[in-house]
């Protein structure tokens, strides 16, 4: 896999996880747990991705 597909692929991944987030906010019992393990692996996802360009 070249870098510049997997970038792509963490950027892709990064939306989906962007995206989960917003739905489990809309949720009635919000978990906020759940949450907060999703940002950090956007958190980590957004790092790797700033790594991997620079």
């Amino acid at each position: 896999m070249s870098v510049s597909s997997h970038i792509s692929e963490l950027k892709r991944k990064h939306e989906e996880l962007s995206e989960r987030v917003k739905m489990t906010q809309r949720r009635p019992g919000v978990d906020a747990l759940e949450i907060v393990t999703l940002k950090k692996e956007k958190l980590r996802l957004k790092e790797e991705i700033s790594r991997l360009t620079n």
